[in-house]
């Protein structure tokens, strides 16, 4: 007689689900990159364009901040639109959309920036890396904007921080696809970078138009790597005191609360079958 059977059983490696809400289809993905452009266009163009407005002005871009506004707007509009005419957009997403900005401009009213402490960041980095890099992209732009009506934060500045916003929740999208432990570290990592860069890329919106003293002042007309040099030395010796504090604080909240938002965040999507295609069948009466 055979003796009984024995049975080894292989634990499998998680796969780690690729959700993307607002995923970057074609038009999508033309759209964000239009939009990131422009961003990047907006920020840069003082150092590229030979400008003499430099020290003029203590505040940047007074003039060109509304008409900033005026197209972010439509391009976040456009992406929803193209998304929703490919079908990888629906009524749900939207309101989950809608639900996690109100959560996100209220983070932000709790901490306005004060000492660089902003606990909203958090929520960017887990939805865009739970929901994809398009829903990042439309979700940062939007809860800054609802987070600066609320505190009152309205001002020249607020388009460029609602790039810069965008692309924190864009870039969590794009990351790479880990799972378990190397999931929340490079979550962590990328909160740190994130917040240290955030405020990094908005110093640009002012620097070039207010006078530091001539080691940390934009010049008009000196190359490119020159102002530059200049520019990190002004960022070390005022800004990155700030900076470092919300990358910190981000970068520990992800740390803390990554994995069960992450796990709602997954569960939620799993229950709300976002990524199921909706059919219509007809059904012929008996008789």
């Amino acid at each position: 007689m055979r003796g009984p059977r024995s049975f080894r059983l292989t634990p499998r490696r998680p796969t780690v689900p690729r959700l993307a809400l607002v995923r970057l289809k074609p038009r999508s993905t033309a759209t964000l990159v239009i939009a990131s452009l422009v961003g990047l266009v907006a920020f840069g163009w003082p150092l590229l364009w030979q400008t003499d407005q430099a020290g003029e002005s203590a505040i940047g871009h007074t003039t060109d901040a509304p008409w900033l506004f005026v197209l972010l707007l439509p391009l976040l509009v456009a992406v929803v639109l193209a998304e929703l005419s490919e079908s990888g957009i629906d009524a749900k997403v939207i309101s989950l959309l809608g639900m996690l900005a109100a959560v996100g401009a209220a983070l932000r009213a709790l901490g306005p920036g004060t000492a660089g402490l902003e606990p909203g960041f958090f929520l960017l980095v887990l939805a865009g890396r739970a929901f994809g890099a398009g829903f990042g992209f439309v979700l940062g732009a939007v809860s800054l904007l609802g987070g600066a009506m609320i505190s009152g934060g309205v001002g020249p500045w607020m388009p460029f921080q609602m790039f810069a916003c965008a692309w924190v929740g864009c870039l969590a999208g794009l990351l790479p696809r880990v799972g378990g432990k190397r999931e929340l570290a490079v979550l962590t990592a990328y909160s740190l970078v994130a917040g240290v860069l955030y405020g990094v890329v908005m110093n640009l919106w002012f620097w070039p138009y207010a006078t530091f003293g001539s080691a940390f002042s934009f010049i008009p007309g000196d190359p490119l790597a020159e102002n530059l040099h200049r520019y990190l030395l002004f960022v070390v010796a005022t800004s990155l005191g700030w900076d470092i504090p919300r990358g910190v604080l981000c970068a520990v909240m992800v740390l803390t609360l990554g994995r069960p938002v992450l796990a709602a965040f997954r569960r939620t999507a799993r229950k709300a079958a976002f990524d199921v295609p909706v059919v219509f069948e007809s059904r012929r009466a008996d008789g």
